[in-house]
């Protein structure tokens, strides 16, 4: 396991009086503001590509709400190049894909991760047939018990752009977050991405502008909440 992972990515657990830390809760606030009517409960953070912050944005996200107060779930549905299981220092072995082929029930898993009020679900062991696990009924049923359970579920997908998993987990979600590395992923890229979401009636909730210093347009640590017009 990665140690440094937790310290270095974390930033809402290690440093919560932080500017970052402070966007990030401006990210929770924004997503609550923008869906006074129709509350979003279910939620799914991705990108077009890899490595574009993802992982990183839904944990410490994740972290935002439980601090709050709310009872969260993070999910990991990338069931293909699963992260989070590092970044929160746990175990793999059972997991997700260990729920959906009925080897272990969820109560049996789920351990409270570490902040009060977040639990984290891991991937479980690399299935070979991802799509199929997360288009199953089991995962509809499994969802319709949690959405009992917790405030919040939040997942990180793969990439929209490299596989269609994501595209399959925004059906079960109330909104979705894309982020975007600022100055390095090509513009028709995240175009795609959006439309390819919107082909499937998902709901483009905002967008994470990754790695951009909003007052001086160049890149940093900072990160930029934009509301869908």
């Amino acid at each position: 396991m990665r140690r440094s992972t937790v310290e270095n990515n974390l930033v809402t657990l290690q440093n919560p009086k932080s500017p970052i830390s402070e966007v990030y809760r401006t990210l929770r606030t924004n997503l609550q503001l923008s869906s006074i009517d129709s509350p979003m409960k279910i939620m799914m953070v991705t990108s077009a590509q890899r490595r574009e912050g993802k992982t990183t944005t839904v944990s410490n996200l994740a972290i935002a709400y439980a601090q709050e107060g709310k009872k969260v779930l993070l999910i990991d549905t990338d069931l293909r190049e699963p992260s989070l299981h590092a970044v929160f220092n746990m175990s793999n072995r059972n997991g997700l894909t260990s729920i959906l082929s009925n080897q272990v029930e969820w109560r049996e898993i789920f351990k409270e991760s570490v902040t009060d009020n977040l639990t984290v679900l891991t991937s479980g062991p690399i299935p070979p047939n991802p799509s199929e696990l997360l288009s199953s009924r089991r995962m509809q049923e499994l969802l319709e018990e949690l959405k009992e359970e917790f405030d919040i579920i939040l997942f990180d997908t793969p990439p929209i752009l490299v596989v269609t998993d994501g595209l399959v987990v925004s059906n079960y979600c109330d909104g979705v977050i894309l982020v975007v590395v600022s100055g390095k992923v090509d513009k028709e890229l995240v175009v795609k991405a959006k439309a390819n979401l919107e082909h499937v009636n998902a709901r483009i909730a905002g967008v994470v502008l990754n790695k951009m210093n909003a007052k001086y347009g160049k890149r940093s640590t900072n990160y930029y909440y934009g509301a869908r017009e």
